[in-house]
């Protein structure tokens, strides 16, 4: 059996680089860029005031002068006219921009007003440099500096900086297209009454469900456990999207054609198994120049640990984030564990936050892989190395989310 570390390399090495589309900026959250965005001005565009008061020439008050008739008020938005008297001041709101012939802002907190014959203002509180509460021009990002790099996935922050610069539509990644495909005779619909024999789909609806929180767009589809029917209906899911994400039908029960299927298509089989728990057995291959294939155990924790740990990471290597984008982060085990199979361990854990900042990750293992609603007081997969047996307390591990 490969190790996990061995099946991640060779599932990253099928992922392929998505095509690029262009949509408006509107649409673009949580898209992956696919362009260069630059300032198109100095940011910010001019010297920009920062607090309501007054402005004035700084040598003014280191002349000893204090009191300042107010030559005019200049709120934000208009266009500022120079000071023709440098001895007054400026009553100016904050987002203006600064009059020509000031350099400094003293705010209202500062100043005392009085209002006859003319209004003046009496500084109290002298600032404590030229410059004071101006936002000087060019000071964040001078005009042609890069703001935002291919691989980025744009958060409302990346968003704001693009309307900022005028960029009305932005370059990303395609939204990656899978397939989502659960086999077996036993499986009714959501909505059917099951025999006692039977039960209803949640390996589909799960996994759409994690592909629309990592922003892809999925079909849902069930096949029988038929050899016939597999073979007939595969094609058409093979050519049409990126990805056929399989459960059930990979082990080697007499009804499991699926790794037979798929290689009677044409696909080619990477592996089979990895030496991990839970997760086992998992068929993952790809048909020549066209989708791969994660076929994935049948149980449901099975399932989800495979989708958080390969396929995943699959899907954001294809979006074109770097390496870094699809690394877990760490926790560190809240009490200790004991697994002896040499096998990677994906533990249930529910993950805190504790003041001193550390993540812990508190045990909270399943009833086995068939049970799905174990995972609900759990918060990720924490991924347990093969190769020894006792887990202290304290040791920190990657640990796989699929709640924040």
């Amino acid at each position: 059996m490969l190790s996990v570390e061995d099946a991640t390399r060779r599932v990253l090495a099928t992922a392929r680089l998505l095509p690029t589309q262009t949509v408006p900026l509107a649409l673009a959250v949580g898209r992956v860029l696919r362009q260069t965005v630059v300032a198109d001005r100095d940011f910010p565009p001019y010297p920009r005031v920062t607090m309501d008061g007054i402005a004035l020439r700084y040598n003014s008050l280191e002349s000893g002068q204090t009191t300042f008739p107010i030559e005019r008020t200049q709120l934000a938005g208009a266009a500022p006219a120079p000071l023709s008297n440098p001895q007054a001041a400026v009553e100016i709101m904050t987002g203006a921009a600064l009059p020509p012939g000031t350099d400094t802002v003293i705010r209202y907190e500062d100043l005392d007003f009085s209002d006859g014959p003319g209004r003046r203002a009496t500084v109290r509180v002298r600032p404590p440099r030229q410059g004071h509460n101006v936002h000087a021009q060019g000071s964040d990002q001078p005009a042609g500096a890069r703001l935002l790099a291919p691989g980025l996935v744009l958060s409302p922050a990346e968003i704001a900086v693009a309307a900022t610069v005028g960029a009305t539509t932005l370059a990303v990644a395609r939204r990656p297209r899978l397939a989502v495909v659960s086999t077996g005779d036993e499986i009714v619909p959501i909505e059917a009454m099951p025999l006692p024999h039977q039960i209803r789909r949640s390996n589909g609806p799960m996994l759409c469900a994690a592909l629309a929180l990592a922003g892809c767009e999925s079909q849902e589809f069930h096949l029988l456990d038929d050899l016939a029917s597999l073979k007939n209906e595969l094609p058409a899911l093979l050519a049409g999207f990126d990805a056929v994400l399989l459960s059930g039908g990979v082990s080697k029960g007499q009804a499991d054609f699926l790794p037979q299927a798929l290689r009677e298509l044409g696909v080619e089989e990477i592996f089979h198994r990895v030496a991990q728990r839970p997760g086992q057995p998992f068929w993952f291959g790809q048909l020549a120049g066209g989708a791969v294939v994660f076929a994935l155990p049948g149980n449901p924790v099975a399932t989800f640990a495979n989708y958080y740990r390969y396929v995943q990471s699959w899907l954001r290597q294809c979006q074109g984030l770097p390496a870094g984008a699809s690394q877990p982060a760490f926790a560190e085990l809240a009490s200790a564990v004991d697994f002896k199979p040499a096998l990677t361990y994906f533990l249930a854990v529910r993950l805190e936050n504790a003041p001193d900042g550390r993540l812990l990750a508190h045990p909270a293992p399943t009833a086995g892989s068939g049970d799905l609603a174990g995972l609900l007081a759990a918060d990720g997969l924490l991924e347990l190395a093969a190769g020894q047996t006792h887990f202290a307390a304290g040791t920190a591990w990657p640990v796989w989310r699929y709640r924040n």
